[in-house]
């Protein structure tokens, strides 16, 4: 099941950044959007909140915290 768990997580995470950098970038002809990197937001919890609370901030952040997560789904799939 942590196998399963880690792979849904782990592609998800992927589509985030990809659709974080398009936003950002305005790769592909999108316009610049500042509200990009929400699909982050969600896959980092608590992690993002805890950073902001210890005084980090910026996208390796945001993009940072949910490496944590998957760390934790990792470790508990090869447990």
């Amino acid at each position: 099941m942590a196998k399963w768990a880690f792979v849904v997580f782990a592609i998800l995470y992927v589509i985030a950044v990809f659709l974080f950098l398009v936003g950002t970038y305005g790769w592909f002809g999108q316009e610049r959007d500042p509200l990009s990197a929400i699909f982050l937001m969600p896959l980092g919890l608590p992690w993002n909140l805890l950073g902001e609370q210890a005084g980090l901030r910026g996208p390796a952040l945001g993009i940072g915290a949910p490496l944590i997560n998957a760390a934790i789904l990792y470790w508990l799939w090869k447990r």
